[in-house]
């Protein structure tokens, strides 16, 4: 079945397949390692302007390292996952360090730097080097799921486990980078999640969820959980410039490295710790809550925009930035405050 299942792949590829995607273009290690790691968690639609974003203003691994954190956080917002941009540049010191400058073109050695699991080393080795190198992401276990019939959820151990066998059973020896990108497309553009283009899938005749109705069954769903929901009050305080008080979250946990707005249920002790006496505040204004979600749990958000009178001669020793919206400094936002920038 393998070599009959490549075979076909690879003809339908060569007609319908995209190769004008911006990291098919001057393929290098580096450029293909930024757009593996972009597309952890992202959609390719998505991730092209940032792609392209983000090669302008770091052209190279020693660009990337020789950056500050806050710029390479800063150039990857909006795009969530921030965990990713931190580990490329860690990954970026590493290369520069241990393997001059140069990515590493076995699985596992990338499997070894910060943000590169086994899927993204065996892309990055079979689209850099055409040698044979096994992938496994979404697109990827859907189609398997499907044409297979492999049962239960692809986050589980036994699953998964069935599903890699699978994945290297049908990877070829040879045109390792086409049927790499190939198998992606497939599960990109006919093997979607919902409403599947079947009729024109290559596979329909032996795909067994086809053949059987079952589509929408496979790969089966998450179980389902039911997400906590924790709650924080986000203070925007803002002084007669108009700049509101950043401060920068610690560099591993939540929004590991990104810039905030200040958080506490009671304003006046939130403002002390800054070293912001109750008595330059000139209004509080209690503002429509909101919820942002995580993969594990929901945050609800109440934000308070303070007015100052002045601003503070000093705040302490916690690191913040009085960041100007008409004139943004490059530093990496959370999410929650681009949206109470917006509007602002």
């Amino acid at each position: 079945m393998s070599n009959s299942f490549s075979t076909r792949l690879l003809l339908w590829f060569d007609q319908h397949g995209r190769h004008d995607l911006p990291w098919q273009l001057n393929i290098t290690p580096y450029r293909v390692w930024v757009s593996e790691v972009m597309l952890q968690q992202t959609q390719t639609a998505t991730a092209a302007p940032y792609f392209a974003t983000f090669i302008d203003v770091f052209p190279s691994i020693d660009r990337l390292a020789s950056a500050s954190i806050d710029v390479v956080l800063h150039t990857w917002t909006g795009l969530g996952y921030y965990a990713r941009a931190r580990n490329l540049h860690k990954a970026a010191n590493l290369l520069m360090s241990k393997y001059n400058g140069e990515l590493p073109m076995s699985v596992s050695e990338l499997e070894a730097l910060p943000g590169i699991g086994p899927s993204t080393a065996g892309a990055i080795v079979a689209i850099c080097t055409n040698r044979r190198a096994t992938i496994l992401d979404g697109n990827v276990k859907r189609v398997l799921a499907r044409c297979f019939a492999i049962k239960g959820w692809p986050g589980s151990k036994t699953t998964a486990k069935a599903l890699w066998r699978k994945a290297e059973q049908l990877t070829p020896d040879a045109r390792v980078r086409d049927y790499t990108q190939a198998i992606m497309d497939l599960g990109a553009t006919l093997c979607t999640r919902s409403s599947p283009d079947c009729a024109n899938c290559p596979f329909r005749a032996e795909c067994i969820a086809y053949r059987t109705s079952r589509c929408d069954q496979f790969p089966a769903r998450k179980p389902k959980q039911v997400k906590p929901v924790r709650t924080t009050t986000m203070l925007m305080i803002e002084n007669p410039q108009g700049e509101l008080l950043l401060q920068q979250r610690l560099s591993t946990g939540l929004w590991g490295g990104l810039w905030s707005f200040p958080e506490g249920d009671a304003v006046d002790d939130t403002l002390l710790q800054f070293d912001i006496d109750s008595t330059c505040v000139e209004s509080q204004a209690r503002r429509d809550k909101f919820r942002h979600s995580f993969t594990h749990f929901h945050l609800e958000i109440t934000p308070i925009h303070v007015k100052l009178t002045e601003t503070p001669a000093t705040i302490g020793e916690k690191p913040i930035v009085w960041y100007s919206p008409s004139e943004p400094a490059e530093i990496g936002l959370t999410g929650p405050v681009t949206r109470l920038l917006k509007e602002l």
